[in-house]
């Protein structure tokens, strides 16, 4: 399976301009380019709830992806939000267990201009 390809035609991320920079052995990186159109505010730009979750979904679905070749779906996934997303946005995402039914990753979300941690989730995802 080309992991960056099948990445680059999921179009819900696509629309989003969601990017994933690196997917091998269990880890990934994601980034994310902040847009008007995906702020919460009008003043300034803060991604929406969503975006942060979709961009920690999918980096997190990489990493397994990494390791299982074959598309994850989500089965659940919890986010805990910290701060807010000002600017450009970047995941990194580890698996924690990988299984023959379920996987577990951990994923960060940072601002890319400040390297501040954001979000932090935990999803799990049917890998057989």
């Amino acid at each position: 399976m080309d992991i960056e390809a099948f990445f680059e035609g999921m179009p819900f991320a696509s629309l989003l301009g969601i990017e994933i920079t690196e997917c091998a052995d269990g880890y990934a990186e994601g980034r994310l380019e902040m847009r008007e159109e995906l702020s919460w505010n009008e003043d300034e730009l803060m991604a929406h709830g969503g975006v942060t979750f979709t961009l920690a979904d999918t980096v997190g679905g990489a990493a397994l992806v990494s390791l299982v070749d074959q598309p994850v779906p989500t089965i659940d996934m919890r986010i805990d939000y910290l701060s807010a997303g000002t600017g450009d946005l970047y995941a990194e995402a580890d698996v924690v267990r990988c299984g023959s039914d379920v996987g577990t990753v951990d994923v960060e979300v940072y601002t890319a201009e400040e390297d501040t941690l954001i979000a932090d989730a935990r999803g799990v995802y049917k890998t057989g």
